[in-house]
């Protein structure tokens, strides 16, 4: 065993012996460290800085109660979070969700992996992340509005413009961002850069919206150049339906792919006509629908409801897991296989399981990981931070140029690195790599803190 290897093991035994209780988190660690040995053999000085223990303990978790009034005038109260935690490179950034799944374990996942993304895109901006256990499905807009407003009146106290700036995530869209900016100016006064995926009457970014969905296409797009292949032709397999599957259906079909299955946590739809964009969005961004109701719109489409199969079960050159943490498993990764899946690149925060991402590589499928191929919404965030800053508004043109850019630039990093340590085409290893790269050089310039 080497050096690196024994430092790597014993971090990682403590952190498991610190954190035993959360699953994701330690899931979302031993992704990173199992691809960091080489590093701390070629850099030793990384090892007497002790950067990976200093690393993985978040510089801050804040904790806190959300009172709130529902419709029938009962008192309802949930819990939210902030971790923040790096900001080596710059101010804390990352998204809030707010789903009943949301625990520290979740939040802290979401904000490691932050920290390795937003180093990838070569922009200023440290890893952070936050939400809620809050549920907005079914809730009326002036309970989604009690509640953000009570959860900005607590978080607002630790964020600012050059401080901690969120952004949207599962259950954050542009209704959400509104009632929480809205909030956070009547008790700081304007300061426009505290908050991305901001409508763009009131300081937002064009693109923003498109760019998580976009970013993970042209992530994919990369890869699939790597071997001689483009989209035109092929068919894709997108899980999810809100905004980052949307977006990805779209930009798959700009490419020339033609997306045929997609899903919600009801079940999923296939149309091998190829799924209908304008219904998709109408059923899900204004009539906020289940995806069954497509079947209103295309009878000749089928749904297979959640229980009977999954959408991986659907025949497909490559597949977008698009829709939350592991929700592609081994078995799943296997069946992909057996039908023929060329790539997989991930939309979604680790959508797939560790045993997964280790079934594809072993297989020769071409995976982009999402801290990675999904960098492209955190990245377009932080466009949106320097026009704020700028007090400018790029056009859509511009700023997808720029998001191609980065996506692209990630890709030959997360290669280059991948090929510098000796394991030529395994993204994985790349992406961690060249994230932690940048952090661990500039955690050591800045001395011990």
């Amino acid at each position: 065993m080497t050096k690196g290897q024994e430092y790597v093991k014993r971090v990682f035994e403590q952190v498991k012996a610190d954190n035993a209780h959360e699953a994701e988190f330690l899931q979302a660690v031993e992704e990173v460290f199992d691809s960091l040995a080489p590093v701390f053999d070629k850099y030793p000085q990384y090892i007497d800085d002790n950067i990976l223990e200093r690393l993985v303990e978040p510089e801050r978790v804040v904790s806190f109660r959300v009172p709130w009034v529902d419709d029938q005038g009962q008192v309802q109260v949930n819990r939210g979070y902030r971790v923040q935690y790096s900001s080596a490179i710059g101010p804390y950034k990352g998204g809030l969700r707010f789903h009943p799944s949301v625990n520290q374990s979740i939040i802290k996942f979401l904000g490691f992996e932050q920290i390795f993304k937003n180093s990838l895109t070569g922009l200023p901006i440290g890893g952070g992340k936050g939400g809620s256990n809050f549920d907005p499905k079914g809730k009326s807009d002036r309970e989604i509005m009690a509640f953000t407003q009570s959860f900005m009146t607590e978080l607002q106290r630790h964020i600012g413009p050059d401080v901690d700036v969120p952004a949207g995530d599962i259950g954050v869209g542009a209704r959400e961002i509104g009632y929480m900016f809205g909030q956070y100016k009547r008790l700081n006064g304007y300061q426009n850069g505290v908050l991305t995926g901001k409508g763009l009457t009131y300081g937002g970014s064009l693109g923003r919206t498109e760019a998580t969905g976009y970013g993970t296409v042209y992530f994919a797009e990369q890869m699939l150049a790597s071997i001689g292949h483009h989209f035109e032709g092929k068919t894709a397999i997108v899980s999810g339906s809100g905004n980052v599957a949307i977006y990805a259906i779209e930009k798959l079909y700009q490419l020339g792919a033609k997306p045929i299955a997609c899903s919600d946590s009801s079940g999923y739809i296939i149309d091998e006509n190829g799924i209908n964009l304008e219904t998709l969005k109408r059923l899900k961004e204004i009539e906020r629908e289940r995806i069954s109701k497509y079947l209103d719109y295309h009878p000749e489409a089928q749904f297979v409801p959640t229980g009977e199969s999954t959408i991986w079960t659907v025949k497909a050159d490559l597949a977008f897991p698009c829709a939350t943490q592991n929700e592609l498993n081994e078995d799943d990764a296997k069946t992909l296989i057996a039908n023929g899946v060329i790539a997989v690149a991930e939309g979604a925060n680790m959508p797939s399981t560790l045993e997964a991402v280790t079934t594809f590589q072993e297989n020769g499928v071409l995976f982009g990981p999402a801290k990675a191929a999904n960098a492209g919404g955190v990245a377009t965030s932080a466009l949106e931070m320097s026009q704020n800053s700028q007090r400018l508004a790029w056009s859509f043109e511009e700023v997808d140029e720029k998001l191609y850019g980065i996506m692209k630039t990630i890709y030959e990093n997360a290669a280059a690195a991948a090929e510098e340590f000796g394991q030529p085409g395994n993204l994985v290893v790349g992406a961690n790599i060249a994230g932690f790269l940048k952090v661990a050089e500039a955690m050591s310039a800045q001395g011990v803190i």
